[in-house]
């Protein structure tokens, strides 16, 4: 991945943003037990909480935050994904930003979702995303972190036709327990599933929830 990752993430996904809208518009819906991760996690925030979904995208995630009783916000890097969220889910707040210097005052969330939002980020980058979630969250507040599990990238290049590419990177459990834990972050449940053929997934998906 190129230093410049930022900007490399945000013109892939200026892109390709109404394609991946549709194309993952049953995403959510499909995956009972990531409904479930969900529900559970909003439960231990509780109703109310004020919650950022970093890596938005096109708002599922945001809105399925919402319903289950959260004051929730999302904030994405592109421009493009936000004006998808922003018209599939008017009632809600879309802001543009990056998750490493997040426009939030210092312990001022009782949670952070980041569902498969942190796997553009450079391995070296890591303890600074976690450090700044940290910042963010009150004392006791919640981290919801979801990403693949592998020990190498994956490339996708032109996507849907579109001449852009990027790296997802896939990340071992251990790895992310280890640095949330030297960010502050005490480790509440750790949850693994095999990948599902069936949905075009191609790795066991991991989802982590932590709190300061």
């Amino acid at each position: 991945m190129t230093a410049d990752f930022l900007t490399a993430t945000r013109t892939f996904y200026d892109a390709i943003a109404d394609d991946y809208a549709d194309h993952f518009r049953e995403d959510i819906s499909n995956r009972p037990l990531d409904r479930a991760l969900l529900a559970a996690y909003a439960e231990l925030v509780g109703a109310g909480g004020t919650v950022a979904d970093l890596g938005c995208g096109p708002g599922r995630v945001t809105a399925r935050l919402a319903g289950l009783g959260l004051s929730v916000f999302g904030l994405d890097l592109s421009a493009s994904m936000l004006a998808v969220a922003r018209r599939e889910n008017p009632g809600l707040r879309f802001v543009q930003g990056s998750m490493l210097e997040l426009a939030v005052a210092d312990g001022a969330l009782d949670g952070v979702v980041c569902w498969y939002s942190s796997i553009h980020t450079p391995d070296d980058r890591l303890p600074v995303l976690f450090g700044e979630f940290r910042r963010v969250l009150r004392p006791g507040g919640r981290l919801l972190l979801a990403f693949q599990v592998g020990d190498a990238a994956r490339r996708f290049e032109d996507p849907w036709g579109h001449p852009v590419a990027l790296d997802f990177e896939r990340r071992r459990p251990e790895l992310m327990t280890r640095l949330l834990t030297e960010a502050g972050f005490r480790l509440h449940s750790s949850t693994v599933r095999e990948a599902d053929a069936g949905l075009g997934e191609t790795s066991p998906q991991a989802y982590l929830i932590a709190s300061v």
